[in-house]
This record gives structure tokens, sequence and C-alpha cells, in this order.
């Protein structure tokens, strides 16, 4: 599973670990991504997207058709 969410569309950041002795080691930073089902009353049918924890906060407060019309005009499958 790719770590993007479907919704903001979080991606990984890439950055470096910075130890006692001051030497950097790359690593990457990744968002909390969760595979979440919505019940789609509209289509009457179970949806399943990959969401950042901040993305179902989201879906919470604005409902899941207006979450699942803002990842189809980003061009996202659902």
């Amino acid at each position: 599973m790719s770590a993007h969410c479907q919704l903001t569309g979080a991606q990984p950041g890439f950055g470096n670990t910075i130890s006692h002795s001051h030497r950097r080691t790359p690593r990457r930073f990744d968002p909390n991504i969760q595979r979440k089902r919505y019940w789609l009353p509209s289509e009457g049918r179970y949806v399943r997207l990959t969401l950042s924890a901040r993305a179902i906060k989201t879906v919470d407060s604005i409902g899941i058709e207006a979450a699942v019309a803002r990842v189809r005009a980003r061009g996202g499958k659902v």
C-alpha cells in the first residue's frame, strides 16, 4: 500500500536523522495512512478509501458524500 492519501494528497516527506555526533542519515517521514470503508448512500454501496488520520477527521466533519466528491475532483478513483 502506498503512503498516499486520496483526500488530502499527503505523501511521505524526506529529510535527515541527525545523531548526537551530528552525522546525517537519510530518512522518510510517512503520513499516518489507514484504509477505511464507508457506506456511500447515494450509490448504495461501500467505498474503501486510503486516508491519512487528518483526512478521516475531515470526512467526519464534512461527510462522506462531500469527501468522495473531493477525491473525484482530484482525479482519484473511488
